[in-house]
């Protein structure tokens, strides 16, 4: 049950509580992402260009799949507010089912991608390298995004702990993988971007494992794979309808995203290498952001389901100042620290070590200036989701990211002439125009939601 009327101190406490989990989760999960990078960028720059554009590919139907996953969690944490059990075990079901089929959907794209990058105007050496790490790898989307899901249940239920241990373990899992079968240690064969492709596999399936025996043991009551053949139509109409927008507006943030890639792959290499450097880097930070935007879809969620407005409010506020401390604190480190930063990635023998880092510290010098609006858009979806309104939210972000976002990026770096500088400065406008009309939405507009919910 809610407490009546708890003011922020108490939000802030509670927020972190359910937070710091969660953030600790998705940092692990960045971290997966992270060991291939650092790994293969010391196995050879063009493996690390290679997997830069691949783990590209595949995040784009990844954040599309997870918009079923992602659904789940505000009905879960309305449907628990509200005591119904059923509606818990029918949503999560359902966010199952259309995750697998979605992920089968995938497969045919991610095998046969090397004509698609080349369209794109990549290199035919560094398509086909991307091409080898998807056709094993791309078969990690069916665990990714099922435990996704399994995820979102288990934080809507408030039991992020296990959402922690789950993803570090997976992360301990991934590391060591990498080692033995990028650099063929302890008798294994050396497979370099193969190997980290199969880690991938097992990473995502110990993590799906896991989960799942954690939720039959622990939550019998929902009985959550039971019968789980039978479709629930009705309930899987609802969870499309509320996930398909997440998807769609997740794709249109990863568009920018990846068109920001292809115009670093146009520039070269060493401009591709530097700018994954960068994006892992700035991805930490967005992983904080992310899990307080968690936060914010249960908490708006436990209020609009009890139409508590004030509670809705406050929950808000104390999420939005968490989000800016976190955002101040990483613009400093940024700022003070970007050469050690960016060769934590790099051999100290490779020739283009000093070229990559020049570039890589430019381009956290300009991730520095979109902290706060990267921060601000992410936490305004969740308060969103929360209210589970998604329709709008979604128009927005796509004429943000794709409308703004992408020319700007483009004329910037080859119009105007600033090469990697002016693409990500173009990401900088992008997010800046979604943060803010995201926000504006949810304060004059979406909160009247919840005083309708009762």
């Amino acid at each position: 049950m809610l407490q009546p009327q708890p003011n922020y101190l108490w939000h802030a406490r509670a927020s972190l509580l359910l937070g710091l989990p969660l953030i600790g989760g998705y940092l692990a999960q960045f971290a997966i992402g992270l060991t291939d990078a650092v790994m293969l960028g010391w196995y050879g720059v063009d493996a690390l260009a290679a997997v830069t554009l691949a783990g590209t590919y595949l995040y784009v139907f990844f954040l599309l799949g997870a918009g079923f996953a992602l659904a789940i969690m505000p009905m879960v944490a309305a449907y628990d507010a509200a005591g119904d059990q059923v509606g818990v075990r029918r949503s999560t079901r359902m966010g199952l089912w259309l995750s697998v089929v979605f992920s089968t959907a995938a497969i045919p794209l991610l095998w046969w991608s090397k004509p698609l990058l080349i369209l794109l105007g990549q290199a035919p050496e560094i398509a086909q390298a991307a091409q080898d790490y998807l056709r094993i790898a791309g078969w990690s989307l069916f665990p990714m995004l099922n435990m996704m899901v399994l995820r979102s249940y288990l934080a809507a239920l408030e039991r992020a702990k296990v959402v922690l241990w789950m993803t570090v373990l997976s992360a301990v899992v991934n590391a060591i993988a990498n080692y033995v079968l990028i650099f063929g240690y302890f008798g294994a064969p050396e497979l370099g971007l193969q190997g980290a492709a199969i880690s991938s596999v097992i990473t995502q399936t110990v993590a799906l494992v896991g989960m799942a025996i954690y939720a039959l043991r622990v939550l019998p009551q929902h009985t959550l794979f039971a019968r789980i053949w039978r479709l629930d139509w009705e309930m899987a109409r609802r969870v499309f309808r509320l996930g398909l927008p997440i998807g769609v507006t997740h794709l249109s943030e990863v568009s920018l995203f990846a068109a920001s890639a292809l115009m670093m792959g146009w520039l070269g290499t060493i401009a591709l290498a530097a700018h994954g450097i960068a994006v892992q880097l700035a991805s930490a930070a967005f992983m904080v952001h992310l899990g307080l935007s968690n936060v914010a879809t249960i908490r708006v969620a436990q209020a609009f389901a009890q139409a508590d407005k004030v509670f809705a409010v406050r929950a808000a506020i104390a999420v939005i100042a968490l989000s800016l401390v976190i955002a101040i604190s990483t613009i400093l480190v940024f700022l003070l620290a970007p050469e050690y930063l960016v060769g934590a990635f790099l051999e100290q023998s490779d020739q283009a070590r000093v070229e990559i880092i020049a570039l890589g510290t430019a381009l956290l010098a300009v991730a520095a200036l979109f902290q706060l609006v990267d921060g601000s858009q992410v936490i305004a979806l969740g308060l969103l989701r929360g209210l589970q309104d998604t329709g709008v939210p979604m128009a927005i972000a796509g004429f943000s990211y794709i409308a703004v976002g992408i020319p700007a990026s483009y004329l910037l770096g080859f119009s105007f002439g600033y090469g990697g500088i002016g693409i990500w400065l173009g990401l900088v406008i992008g997010l800046a125009c979604a943060g803010c009309a995201l926000m504006f939405r949810f304060w004059h507009k979406g909160l009247t939601i919840v005083g309708q919910s009762a």
